[in-house]
């Protein structure tokens, strides 16, 4: 592994390395200690050390690792879009690469729903939980109103000449968010969210959504391990500025239902919603939700399930609240 430059025109990530894959290098960073292993899975836009901060709070109590898909953030160049089946056989060899042993809870964020869902069906027995951040799902037509369907969000995306428009504003968006990251992490992050690639990347990673999910539904059921849903439905004035009010309304109601489907689908499985954030902005507006999220799956996932006629209290965060799955099961003490 290494963690320098090997081109001029490779920005350099401030923290992690590198591992080679196929011929190609897959920037990771690990934290912490002990099992099971947090891996994350980022949306689209996003790179890997944008989960940073939450990265940190895991690693308090378990090993916490972050990446770059192949084609985005610090990774070598892929042309884009890649099959989930693709994005999911890349992480289970990155994984195995640096020695991190399965099984693994995986924290998907977005379109990261759809790689972590594929990585679950074709590696049942490597994963340990689930952890759901307003995440996409293959049944999401399913849920939600024809204007929000996988081929709308597809068609509803800026372009690449609205984003080179809105670069500035970008910068500034992204400035606020990691505002309270180290100053040489943050200015490395911007560098690298706002270039051109990074532009580019973004737009790409979001065609063919309705492929990805057709590659879902063809797959097997995820494993029956412990799932926490948080699902998002404060406030999005970037959403609100590309539908109406109605629709907006009737995607925050399908995503709810979406995540209440997913834990529903599993022995113990439980949905927490978050008013005082949006999409967007979870890891950063809310890493106590985030966190306190991992760490209950992780437990529950290292725990024998003693105590199952009992539901579990919902957690008290501020701005949450607990949708319990008619299976969710106690903890023991």
């Amino acid at each position: 592994m290494t963690n320098h430059s090997t081109s001029s025109d490779r920005l350099v990530p401030p923290v992690g390395g590198f591992q080679e894959i196929d011929g190609r290098r897959v920037f990771v960073h690990r934290s912490g200690s002990g099992g099971p292993a947090v891996v994350f899975l980022p949306g689209a836009s996003a790179v890997g050390l944008d989960y940073f901060g939450v990265q940190q709070g895991v690693a308090q109590f378990t090993t916490a690792v972050v990446y770059d898909r192949g084609g985005t953030g610090y990774s070598d160049h892929l042309p884009l879009p890649r099959t989930a089946a693709a994005v999911a056989t890349e992480l289970h060899e990155l994984l195995h690469a640096q020695g991190i042993a399965a099984p693994y809870v995986l924290v998907a964020h977005s379109l990261g729903g759809l790689y972590a869902h594929r990585f679950a069906q074709l590696y049942p027995q490597e994963v340990a939980g689930l952890v759901w951040l307003d995440a996409f799902h293959g049944d999401w037509d399913d849920f939600m109103p024809p204007e929000a369907s996988l081929v709308a969000v597809e068609q509803m995306a800026p372009d690449l000449e609205q984003l080179e428009q809105m670069r500035p504003v970008l910068r500034e968006r992204f400035a606020e968010l990691l505002v309270d990251y180290p100053e040489h992490m943050r200015q490395a992050l911007l560098d690298v969210k706002v270039s051109d690639r990074g532009i580019r990347v973004g737009i790409a990673e979001r065609t063919k959504l309705a492929a990805l999910a057709t590659e879902l539904q063809v797959g097997p059921n995820i494993p029956d391990v412990p799932v926490i849903a948080l699902t998002v439905v404060g406030t999005d004035p970037g959403q609100q500025a590309l539908m109406s009010e109605q629709t907006a309304q009737e995607m925050y109601d399908g995503r709810t239902r979406i995540d209440a489907a997913r834990v529903s689908a599993v022995s113990h499985g439980e949905q927490r919603i978050l008013t005082d954030t949006s999409h967007h902005r979870l890891c950063f507006d809310r890493p106590d939700a985030v966190v306190q999220a991992i760490r209950d799956v992780v437990d529950r996932a290292a725990r024998p399930w003693t105590r199952p006629d009992h539901a579990r209290p919902c957690p008290t965060i501020r701005g949450d609240r607990c949708l319990r799955s008619a299976n969710s099961r106690r903890l023991p003490a």
